[in-house]
């Protein structure tokens, strides 16, 4: 009697065998649980505190109140307009620069490096181990008027010409459009190199080879063969370059004058010198959502949705 009672007390077999798989489903959530309380912290509470602040009236004596004031948002855009545009005119330009400039030495660190490639790798990494800020300071010295920059350009004769064009002002190219550009190249160029050469690297050797075999040249082979391979790594190199060369204050507000002033520099000082917090808050929104707009269209534009 005692063991027909013990027998039928037991689990059965299928229900322990359920009970053990879902908590192997399991698994994969608790994972994911420390990055999505991480993201509610301190992004998502961030953002709707931010979205809060932007329809706020008021002042920093009597306080700010939610209002629903969405004309803040209008507001915001008529007055900076210019500094988006600059921004996003600035932001693209580095990233044409940067695909120019690390396309063809990516190229070179995936098929021709050799046994120079993990030294290649460490010097194309190696500015992340300065600061920011220094590297930029560099830039601020290294395009002084009487820097190398401009000692090279005058023994040319150029200035006169990007003078014309508007890069340059007054034969000096600090505090010029120029000097905020490259600041923005010099300093995102890793974040284009580093995903080019990860594309670069997974294309088959073999697939070269077998264009060469059919008797194509070299131009061609790159046409048909490496770069529509290579769009994973051109899509989000653009992407990891662009979006915080549009946001960044650092280089417009070291290397460039009231005249080169981004929406981030714009930003900045309504959170930290005027204190007007709804109108900053609502200029952060409006860069976020006309990047996210820009993005989005892209990556639809250039047939490369599954990378992202």
């Amino acid at each position: 009697m005692s063991t027909s009672t013990a027998t039928d007390r037991a689990p059965a077999p299928d229900s322990t065998h359920h009970t053990a798989a879902r908590r192997k489903r399991r698994v994969p959530y608790w994972l994911l649980l420390p990055g999505i309380l991480w993201l509610l912290v301190f992004f998502a509470a961030p953002l709707v505190y931010q979205a809060s602040t932007s329809v706020q009236t008021g002042s920093l004596e009597d306080g700010f109140r939610v209002t629903w004031h969405f004309a803040t948002y209008w507001d915001a855009l008529n007055e900076y307009y210019p500094q988006f545009l600059r921004s996003v005119a600035y932001g693209a330009t580095a990233t044409a620069l940067c695909l120019l400039l690390g396309y063809p030495l990516a190229y070179l660190i995936a098929f021709r490096a050799g046994r120079w490639r993990n030294l290649l790798m460490i010097l194309v990494i190696a500015p992340f181990f300065t600061s920011f800020l220094i590297r930029t300071l560099a830039w601020k010295t290294i395009l002084s008027d009487g820097g190398p920059v401009v000692s090279t350009l005058g023994s040319l004769h150029i200035l006169g010409l990007t003078d014309a064009l508007g890069v340059t002002e007054g034969h000096r190219v600090l505090a010029t459009p120029l000097a905020v550009v490259c600041g923005l190249t010099y300093n995102f160029l890793p974040f284009m190199i580093l995903p080019l050469y990860t594309s670069l690297e997974r294309i088959d050797g073999r697939l070269h080879e077998a264009a060469r075999d059919l008797y194509a040249r070299p131009l061609t082979v790159f046409r048909k063969v490496t770069f529509p391979l290579s769009m994973p790594g051109v899509v989000a190199g653009t992407l990891l370059t662009f979006i915080p060369a549009t946001g960044d204050y650092i280089n417009a507000e070291l290397l460039g004058s009231t005249d080169q002033k981004m929406i981030g520099n714009v930003i900045q000082s309504q959170f930290l010198r005027v204190l007007d917090y709804p109108t900053a808050a609502a200029l952060s929104f409006i860069l976020m959502a006309a990047i996210l707009v820009m993005v989005t269209v892209y990556i639809r534009k250039s047939g490369t949705e599954d990378v992202v």
